[in-house]
């Protein structure tokens, strides 16, 4: 009887299930760390609700770190409050709300290359490196304008008629 022909894996480690939550592949014992949020950087999640845990993370991450991410959340709930408020039909509220999350999107988005160009950098300068966070940075401004030429659009008539009524009642 012939042993059985064992398949080789094209990865280098086997893939290992650390816990119910998430799978990870080991890293060499030279680069292994204490710190046990850098040991899970790799982790992958087998779970769809842990899933939305990271993806919430993120978005957490984004509001507490990034002022303009705050902003746009600020400006975008006003936006959606002024919609209801003046009578926006749903398809008018559901594209601002689109454009908004486009705009909010686009931001973590920026986040992210920033952080990643900023973790391959460090603390040179490359000018690689600036071209990305500015293409990124770009990409955030042009969504923004689209946004705020939407929002005046379909905002501003409604707000304008909503003032003119409200001063000839005065």
């Amino acid at each position: 009887m012939k042993p059985k022909k064992t398949c080789v894996s094209a990865l280098p480690t086997p893939l290992v299930t650390r816990s119910a939550n998430y799978a990870y592949i080991p890293t060499p014992p030279e680069t292994k760390t204490t710190n046990h949020r850098v040991s899970q950087s790799w982790a992958i999640a087998n779970n769809l609700l842990v899933s939305f845990k990271y993806a919430w993370n993120g978005v957490a991450y984004a509001f507490r770190t990034q002022r303009n991410f705050r902003i746009h959340t600020a400006i975008g709930t006003l936006a959606v409050s002024l919609g209801f408020w003046l009578h926006l039909s749903f398809v008018e509220i559901a594209i601002i709300g689109l454009t908004i999350s486009a705009v909010m999107a686009l931001e973590l988005l920026n986040t992210a290359i920033e952080s990643v160009v900023d973790l391959t950098a460090g603390k040179s300068y490359h000018e690689l490196a600036r071209i990305a966070k500015d293409c990124a940075a770009g990409a955030v401004l042009i969504s923004s304008l689209a946004a705020l030429l939407v929002a005046g659009v379909l905002i501003l008539p409604a707000l304008l008629t909503a003032m003119q009524v409200w001063l000839q009642g005065v």
